[in-house]
């Protein structure tokens, strides 16, 4: 039986972290009787244990549902999005197959900044808002507040804005009718040329690469040949899903406004790259669906294995992790203090702490990581550009004519009260205001032009510890602008350790210099010789601290006796550790590669 389109409604969850979205999926799922109760878990679409553990969505995932209205049955696509900046990319595609979307607040902290980024994105795509004030069931709980607050910074009416309770299920159903009449049914040409969308991938060890589509017109059926634009390759389709939250439901055809899981029998997700689209091999379409770009990484770090003969096993899991992850990117680089490693990219921060601990958990890795950089792009004094990731490749001084920072454009909002706090961190990070609104009396919203460099170290650590967690923060990605840019080395013993190096804005590098020798000579153990600890801009020192030597009481068989026999000793053992020093190497602790995001 064919579902008509317009019994069909696709829709997706906007929310900051934290303020009930896999709950509200939960509740939906339940409410629609998709899942029985034994086989119910919270969390449902959230497949990942670090997802469950820290409360997050990581991978989008989707569910169609069926429920019975007004003597009809209609189909509710529930595309769930991340919430995190550091996938807004997934959350754009996601948008792009949906008509409508739950903006879901929560009534006790109000609106917060990434709620804000995607609400933007979702009415550049023409979406259907409906506005969702959630947890009204807590004590702090202020509806009204939390309506004006919607109504004043996102201009969306909230006359009839839904209060409801994820946890304890109050408003579901009457939530779930709204949808059904307000939410528009998807438009397309039913008869025409398949145009679908690939709104996410992933790896199934059975049936290879999977991709999550939305069909914009015609349809896809079981054995059609299918051509996938952004590579020009032809596959036939191996096997149709629907996506379901315990187990996938077998169809023959994906029909025209549907969503479904399409199988081509690929054996990495990066040839169904997310935003891509699919036709027809025999009757393709000219233009494929605008806003496809494949994921550029942000941030950049060293993974190394502890023991160094874990190297292939390092490439092995990155290999396996690559086939869920297409915005994950590596190279092998070498650190003389580290050894063999992997030069990895990752789309920012909470993605780099995700993509280790995958490593480690999964694949049961004792890894170690560099402190995080971005991209330079430094223009050479023969007038070449080049493009540099890792400190320890970055040319002479002389032959540098300017280096060129990336940066980003952060909203922050924040109660009034912890203002001050903000303006002082973001201007010790080389933050520029561009623009300073109060959102109300008692809520501020900052936009800042930062570099990127500054906010990838513990920047998001420290907002979060100066304004007590209440401050939220977002950020997109700027142009390059000149700075004054130094390499910071550590030499340890004389020798520079590539691994501590950092690049560093010119009027800062004294004081990171001397916080880093400082916190090392804590970290680095004691040897038999005495150990320089320095900071070095080029060949200029310009910190140090000296690690004292373990002292062994040669003297101590001497009682008595001439003082002549205590020196001698004492001067053979001097001579000891001169020839230590000039052999000695110093084995540096995991700890002291952490100290450099440390500093501040």
């Amino acid at each position: 039986m064919k579902d008509s389109m317009k019994n069909i409604r696709n829709f997706s969850i906007i929310a900051h972290i934290d303020h009930g979205k896999s709950t509200l999926a939960d509740r939906l799922i339940q409410e629609c009787g998709a899942v029985s109760e034994r086989e119910m878990t919270s969390q449902i679409m959230d497949t990942m244990d670090i997802e469950k553990e820290r409360g997050i969505t990581i991978k989008a995932q989707s569910v169609r549902l069926q429920y019975p209205y007004n003597g009809e049955t209609y189909i509710l696509n529930l595309i769930d999005t991340p919430g995190h900046v550091d996938f807004s990319y997934e959350v754009s595609r996601s948008l792009a197959a949906c008509e409508g979307a739950l903006l879901v607040v929560d009534a006790s902290q109000g609106v917060e900044a990434q709620t804000i980024a995607n609400v933007y994105i979702a009415v550049n795509n023409n979406l259907e808002i409906i506005p969702v004030i959630n947890k009204i069931d807590l004590p702090a709980a202020d509806a009204m507040r939390v309506s004006e607050e919607i109504e004043q910074n996102i201009g969306i009416d909230c006359t009839d804005a839904l209060c409801v309770s994820a946890k304890s299920g109050i408003g579901i159903k009457e939530l779930i009718e709204r949808i059904i009449t307000t939410i528009p049914h998807p438009s397309g040409n039913e008869l025409g040329s398949t145009k679908a969308l690939i709104y996410d991938s992933w790896f199934d060890n059975y049936l290879g690469a999977l991709a999550l589509v939305r069909v914009i017109d015609g349809h896809i059926s079981l054995g059609q040949e299918v051509l996938i634009m952004s590579t020009g390759k032809h596959h036939e389709v191996l096997g149709l899903y629907y996506p379901h939250p315990v187990e996938r439901k077998k169809t023959d055809r994906i029909s025209c406004g549907e969503i479904g899981i399409i199988s081509l029998g690929l054996k990495s997700v990066m040839d169904m790259a997310v935003g891509d689209t699919i036709t027809d091999s025999k009757n393709p379409i000219n233009v494929p669906i605008d806003g496809f770009k494949p994921a550029k990484p942000f941030v950049f770090a060293g993974i190394y294995p502890i023991e160094t003969d874990k190297f292939e096993e390092l490439r092995d899991a990155l290999n396996k992790l690559r086939l869920n992850d297409s915005a994950l990117s590596f190279e092998p680089e070498t650190s003389i203090a580290l050894g063999f490693g992997f030069r990895v990219g990752f789309l920012g921060l909470l993605h780099m702490e995700v993509v280790k601990e995958r490593l480690e958990r999964e694949f049961g890795l004792s890894l170690i990581a560099t402190a995080p950089t971005v991209t330079y792009e430094v223009i050479l004094t023969d007038g070449s550009t080049t493009l540099v990731q890792n400190p320890s490749e970055l040319p002479p001084e002389q032959r540098i004519a300017e280096i060129r920072e990336p940066y980003v454009r952060a909203s922050i909002i924040t109660p009034t009260e912890y203002l001050g706090n903000i303006i002082t961190l973001l201007s010790n990070r080389r933050g520029i205001q561009e623009k300073m609104d109060y959102l109300s009396p008692t809520r501020v919203m900052l936009e800042y032009a930062i570099p990127s460099n500054e906010i990838v170290m513990d920047f998001y650590d420290k907002l979060k510890s100066c304004t007590k967690g209440y401050a939220s923060f977002d950020y997109e990605e700027i142009d390059s602008k000149a700075g004054d840019l130094v390499r910071l080395d550590v030499r340890v013993a004389g020798e520079i350790v590539d691994a501590l190096s950092i690049i560093v804005d010119k009027s800062k590098a004294y004081e990171k210099g001397r916080a880093l020798v400082e916190s090392m000579k804590e970290l680095i153990p004691r040897q038999l010789f005495e150990v320089a600890l320095q900071a070095s801009v080029g060949s200029k020192i310009i910190a140090r601290e000296t690690i004292k030597s373990m002292g062994k009481n040669v003297t101590a068989k001497c009682y008595g006796g001439d003082i002549t026999r205590k020196r001698k000793l004492l001067e053979k053992q001097k001579e000891g550790k001169k020839r230590l020093k000039a052999i000695g190497k110093v084995e540096l602790p995991q700890e002291a590669f952490l100290a450099v995001l440390k500093i501040d």
